[in-house]
């Protein structure tokens, strides 16, 4: 097979795909589809908007200006090859978060001593806290919200962790502002735009059915999507 009809092939596909999520428009063209598209942030098709609008001109040139059926003037290069190909599965195929992101996840109580926390934090490197009252979820503790709360208590001289708790980490100006739940059938992107959209969240928390209260499957932080991208 040539690298133009590996490119041809790929390309009908996400064709199909376009046509697909429109619901199959009689009269409207490739690069319309995708402008479409763009606009619909459920979908990624926003992120490779310019790439399939480039990838319609080359479809363009090797199917009208063709001199004969075995003579193709614009042969695509491997590269381009390459991009329609990943394109078709990310588009056809998105990944999910679970199994990227599936792991063991510690729940914490909300009466757990302040000083077990930041022991754990130190013997375990641990850096997100999950807290539960009674199998109920309550909240996330974060370096960071453990940071807002030191700060906010260094106007005394000392810092008192006797009779403190857990729950006293949390923030109570909007405590759920740090943390989403998706369920395992989650799409990759849509977590992608989550942290884009969001600016104080943290952690998504994964569970069978995004049920906060259900058993957590994984944890998402910024770091785990982005120094995993190619």
């Amino acid at each position: 097979m040539t690298r133009a009809e590996e490119f041809l092939n790929s390309f009908n596909r996400v064709e199909k795909w376009l046509k697909d999520e429109l619901n199959n428009p009689s009269s409207m063209g490739f690069s319309e589809m995708v402008r479409r598209l763009a606009h619909r942030k459920d979908l990624p098709v926003k992120d490779y908007e310019d790439d399939l609008l480039q990838m319609a001109q080359l479809r363009n040139a090797i199917v009208h200006e063709k001199i004969s059926d075995d003579f193709i003037i614009a042969e695509p290069n491997q590269w381009a090859v390459d991009r329609i190909s990943k394109i078709e599965k990310l588009l056809a195929e998105p990944e999910k978060v679970l199994p990227r992101f599936k792991k063991n996840v510690t729940g914490f109580e909300m009466d757990l001593p302040m000083k077990d926390i930041l022991k754990t934090i130190r013997q375990k490197r641990y850096s997100q806290f999950p807290l539960y009252n009674r199998g109920k979820f309550e909240g996330l503790i974060t370096l960071r919200t453990i940071g807002y709360w030191l700060a906010t208590e260094a106007d005394e001289d000392t810092i008192d962790l006797k009779n403190r708790h857990a729950q006293d980490f949390l923030m109570s100006d909007g405590k759920s502002a740090n943390y989403r739940f998706v369920s395992q059938t989650t799409e990759v992107y849509a977590v992608e735009k989550m942290f884009q959209e969001l600016n104080s969240l943290e952690a998504v928390l994964i569970t069978k059915d995004g049920n906060p209260d259900g058993n957590l499957l994984g944890i998402i932080r910024p770091r785990d999507i982005y120094q995993q991208e190619d």
